[in-house]
């Protein structure tokens, strides 16, 4: 029997138990549900070794109401307006722009899943000489690609379908890893993608 500082015991079954507790928690089931979060905590990591300063941006909101009788919560709010991209910032010397999205669909990415004035957004990006994509997870299929935004704009503006398919981000994005610091390795996908040409 082995006993613990805290004077606990020891119990094997316990033990059987709190692991497939864990387990449940890192199910495939379970991971990659915060795409967002993940990349935040990526954007962390890379900030912390000096790879690249990219941040989230903020949406701008317009506060009507806030209720001071419990410090300070914000009772009625609306969007400013219609938001941009998600992040940008500035890796080796050229600006970064992109939208990160979800899908649960298996088999393709619904294009109704980007609006109007991201597409307008992007293309703006591009004119001037800036690097944009979107990177888009699969939550089903536990994969998140990088795909240029140029191929995502031809094929919102002209494309023959209502989304992208699966095998086309197969053929045509860079598969981004996962990994445990940073959670995603999206600045090797950049790499692949734009500078190793």
């Amino acid at each position: 029997m082995i006993k613990y500082p805290n004077g606990l015991t020891y119990n094997s079954k316990e033990k059987k138990n709190k692991k497939s507790n864990i387990e449940i928690s890192f199910s495939s089931a379970n991971r990659g549900m915060n795409l967002e979060e993940d990349i935040n905590f990526s954007n962390e990591y890379y900030k912390e070794k000096d790879i690249c300063v990219i941040t989230k941006r903020p949406t701008p909101i317009n506060i009507v109401k806030v209720d001071y009788s419990k410090g300070a919560k914000i009772i009625d709010a609306y969007f400013e307006k219609q938001s941009t991209t998600d992040y940008n910032g500035v890796y080796k010397g050229k600006y970064i722009d992109f939208e990160a999205k979800n899908t649960k669909n298996k088999t393709s990415f619904p294009l109704s899943n980007i609006t109007k004035h991201q597409i307008e957004h992007l293309k703006l990006v591009n004119k001037h000489g800036g690097i944009s994509f979107f990177i888009i997870q699969f939550e089903s299929l536990d994969k998140i690609f990088l795909l240029d935004s140029k191929f995502v704009i031809e094929q919102y503006e002209h494309g023959e379908r209502k989304s992208i398919p699966l095998d086309t981000f197969f053929k045509f994005g860079f598969e981004i890893k996962r990994g445990f610091n940073p959670r995603l390795y999206y600045i090797d996908a950049i790499d692949e993608a734009y500078f190793e040409q």
